[in-house]
């Protein structure tokens, strides 16, 4: 039987600068999964810096936005870093993701790459669980006007200066006043990112299919600011009242300098992101491995 897909694009690592040994065995790895694909009756097509940067020729090539217009299904072969990136362009276009994994297993990069074949060959035929991902659509408002405008999957993440003390965040949610947090800064994290820096700054995990978001202070100044799930149908808005050089990150996406009155306005985007997995996928195996729970027992 052959794959219920059609039309399928492979997306590498390609934003680091991706040279000599490495570019071989992306190379290798996207050619051999561009042959597997055709043998099972698959039109391939690569995304297009993808294909010049690894040096792939022979293969119709594709921007981003006209994958998402015209393909049935996307690989993406990286890490979750690539995965993050490929997701907030595609999520608009409703085209499903699968993640194969060129290093060590990822949260949403679950395929390893050693055993594609096994686990891609049902999938294609249709045997598959399928998994939406929310993300958030943050804006940066500056005396009355948007300056920056972003999605993320992960987290929304307000700093201090590299150099400065703590920043003064004034935290309202659905216009309800909540505090005002002095923090080495402040996340926002979607399910997604709850394994990501929210984690590491001592925040809970929550399932993928919660519909919620946590809200983290980064080292706040009252021991008793604690990490709090909010609804992801709430609008949070933090308004930066002190503090130099503070920024504003939105996955890898950088609003370098905050100024005292902007106001970073976070909602639920109406997109969401449609990943596949192998069938029987369970979000626990991955927490396992890669936390490395029930080590030496």
């Amino acid at each position: 039987m052959k794959s219920q897909f059609r039309q399928v694009a492979l997306i590498g690592k390609y934003h680091a600068a991706v040279t000599g040994a490495q570019a071989g065995s992306t190379r290798t790895a996207l050619e051999d999964i561009a042959h597997f694909l055709s043998s099972q009756g698959c039109e391939v097509l690569f995304e297009r810096e993808t294909a010049s940067t690894v040096g792939i020729t022979g293969y119709t090539t594709l921007d981003v936005p006209a994958i998402g217009a015209q393909c049935d299904l996307v690989l993406v072969v990286g890490g979750d870093g690539t995965m993050l990136g490929i997701g907030r362009q595609l999520a608009q276009y409703g085209v499903p993701l699968i993640g194969v994994n060129q290093g060590r297993l990822g949260f949403i990069t679950d395929i390893p790459l050693d055993h594609y074949r096994a686990t891609l060959t049902p999938m294609l035929r249709g045997e598959y669980d399928e998994d939406y991902r929310s993300l958030m659509h943050a804006r940066v408002v500056r005396d009355g006007h948007c300056v920056f405008d972003a999605l993320a999957m992960n987290d929304v993440v307000v700093n201090r200066g590299a150099t400065s003390g703590m920043v003064e965040l004034r935290v309202e949610v659905d216009g309800h006043f909540v505090a005002n947090q002095r923090a080495d800064g402040l996340i926002i994290a979607t399910p997604t990112g709850s394994t990501a820096y929210s984690l590491s700054a001592g925040g809970p995990l929550l399932h993928p299919s919660t519909p919620g978001w946590v809200l983290v202070p980064i080292a706040p100044h009252t021991l008793s600011n604690r990490p709090i799930v909010l609804p992801d149908s709430c609008e949070v808005a933090i308004e930066v009242v002190a503090g130099r050089d503070a920024s504003a990150n939105f996955d890898m996406q950088s609003l370098a300098s905050l100024l005292h009155g902007d106001r970073i306005s976070v909602r639920r985007s109406q997109h969401r992101v449609r990943f596949l997995h192998p069938r029987g996928w369970s979000y626990f195996d991955t927490l396992r491995k890669k936390l490395h729970w029930n080590e030496g027992h």
